[in-house]
């Protein structure tokens, strides 16, 4: 029910910022204490232009999600691991079956102009994308024109679903639409309406200008803080974000004193910001894995459907080192579909290791000899079983760092005796051309599940997606597609957890597909800025997620013996 995107970049890793220092010489009962206090400012480096600050636009913008990730208010969040938590909605409830889900709105809950938030804001928002016209994907419109939505009073709204479907919580995360400034405009005509550079929304922050430069052009916009935000004011008083074109020129704008934070570190500025003594670095698991998908279904290449096979591929890659040659070390080994720190992710599971003496054995078990005197390295040193000798075609993105990891791939495999043929394509064909035809032997890329919090991996991996869906690989096992079925129409996340647990020791075996890292995203924080952190993440936004805690300010407090004495 769901189309995921695609992309590359980085996986986990996680650093907290230490919120208290002590004061005076003497530690203990008597010290003072350090409290936090509403005021200050925070001003943070984004590369890029602000196009549209409206959340149902942003999907294909980071700034525009940055931004709107503060103005907007949702139904619901994703925590850290996962877990929606309540934002603007008082509760929730879901029905056993998984086709009704109820949302209480919190009595506080109101817009950036004092109005309150209703259920006729909820119907506005999610009924845009039952009439098309916004721009994405056509099978989010299709999913929400079979969903009915119900206003059962002012605060209280029901979406009644055709079907059961447990990730639909993911759907519900957008930020909300003020129907009262908005009403009976179509989401054609909200893509280009005035409301996206003068917003109104209901989060944590309030819009207050666009930033210009002299010669009129946006280089940056100003928030203030909200004083009514339902979950509770931030401290800081004022947020502003500048825009700049690459990350040299946001590390550059930190040394300026222009900003306090950079929304983005890559690898380009990486070990610049690890040596500024006033920048504290932030990192976490990106929600991205690269991977290879093997074509299981291939009449020419019928090996590449068998599971020895694939395992012997696995083992002979020595993935640590992949990381830290593509990534400069700013990665994590993947062992499952289902991202490291997510609820369903399987603690204990241990990747494949690198074994290529094992791999090579495999591969003989399964009648693949290697050339008689002919040395390793050598062009010829490649398997055979009779006539037909152990190759295969490797598609790759023509971009990098796809092209050094290709040829890091086709050198470990011909180490055992297997000759994989490079080729690049243009990275926006390498969808359409190839793996949605099922046109390929192998395809490096990258399988991006950004803004989607529910672990669902049956898109990729059941077997009624084989033909026309995203189950690329082609792969077909009934007892993984029983247990993604259970687990997509129950609510219970236990019961969940169990399938997912199942299907997580089964991927590894099997090895559907080859998971190679997830990278690592960063950014980082002045050190004067308080409060800041990061666990693992869905998007780049999800920095913000206790945004309301951080603080510039502070006061001594007193312990109780000082306020008896």
């Amino acid at each position: 029910m769901r189309k995921i995107g695609w992309q590359l970049a980085i996986a986990v890793g996680g650093l907290l910022l230490v919120l208290g220092l002590l004061l005076g010489q003497t530690p203990g009962p008597e010290a003072d204490l350090l409290q936090p206090v509403q005021g200050g400012s925070y001003a943070e480096a984004l590369i890029g232009q602000s196009v549209r600050l409206n959340p149902l636009l942003d999907r294909f913008n980071q700034v525009d999600r940055d931004i709107d990730r503060l103005v907007y208010g949702s139904l619901i969040r994703y925590n850290s691991r996962g877990e929606a938590v309540p934002e603007l909605a008082e509760s929730m409830s879901i029905s056993a079956d998984a086709t009704l889900y109820n949302f209480t709105l919190r009595d506080d809950a109101r817009w950036h102009d004092g109005e309150p938030v209703t259920a006729d804001d909820v119907i506005f928002t999610f009924s845009k994308f039952k009439e098309g016209g916004l721009p994405g994907d056509e099978d989010l419109q299709s999913l929400w024109q079979a969903i009915e939505i119900v206003k059962l009073d002012d605060k209280n709204v029901q979406f009644q679903l055709s079907e059961s479907y447990a990730p639909f919580l993911d759907y519900l995360t957008v930020g909300l639409l003020p129907d009262h400034l908005l009403r009976g405009v179509s989401a054609e005509e909200l893509v280009g309406h005035p409301f996206n550079r003068e917003p109104i929304g209901s989060g944590p922050f309030q819009f207050e200008q666009f930033l210009l430069a002299e010669d009129g052009r946006v280089i940056g916009v100003s928030l203030t803080a909200f004083e009514q935000y339902a979950p509770g004011r931030p401290f800081l008083e004022r947020i502003e974000f500048r825009f700049f074109e690459d990350s040299l020129a946001a590390l550059q704008a930190f040394r300026d004193g222009l900003v306090d934070g950079i929304g983005n570190v890559t690898d380009e500025i990486l070990e610049a910001v690890l040596a500024e003594p006033g920048l504290n670095l932030y990192s976490a698991r990106a929600p991205q894995t690269a991977t290879v998908f093997l074509n299981t279904r291939s009449t020419d290449k019928p090996f590449l459907g068998q599971n020895e096979f694939r395992q012997a591929l696995l083992l002979a890659l020595n993935r640590e080192q992949l990381i830290g040659s593509i990534l400069d070390g700013q990665g994590l080994l993947a062992s499952s579909p289902i991202l490291p720190g997510n609820w369903a992710y399987v603690d204990g599971l241990n990747p494949l290791p690198f074994d290529p003496e094992l791999a090579a054995g495999i591969l003989t078990d399964l009648g693949w000899e290697l050339p008689v005197g002919v040395v390793p390295g050598a062009p010829e040193y490649v398997r055979s079983d009779g006539e037909q000798q152990l190759t295969f075609e490797l598609a790759y993105p023509e971009v990098e760092p796809y092209a050094e990891l290709a040829m890091m791939l086709q050198a470990a495999w011909a180490e055992i005796g297997i000759r994989a043929d490079l080729t690049p394509v243009p990275a926006d064909e390498l969808l359409p051309e190839l793996l949605e035809p099922r046109r390929f032997e192998a395809v490096l890329t990258e399988l991006d599940t950004a803004r989607l919090g529910d672990p669902d991996p049956y898109p990729f991996w059941h077997d009624s997606q084989v033909e026309t869906g995203q189950n690329y690989a082609g792969y077909q096992d009934r007892n993984i597609s029983i247990w993604l079925e259970q687990a997509r129409i129950t609510p219970d996340v236990r019961r969940r957890q169990a399938l997912y647990r199942d299907f997580q020791y089964r991927f590894r075996d099997q090895v559907p597909a080859l998971l190679l890292f997830h990278p690592i995203y960063s950014y980082a924080v002045s050190t004067e800025v308080r409060g800041a952190n990061l666990g693992p993440i869905q998007d780049p936004s999800d920095r913000f997620q206790q945004i309301t805690q951080w603080y510039v300010l502070i006061r001594r407090g007193f312990t109780r013996t000082e306020e008896a004495g």
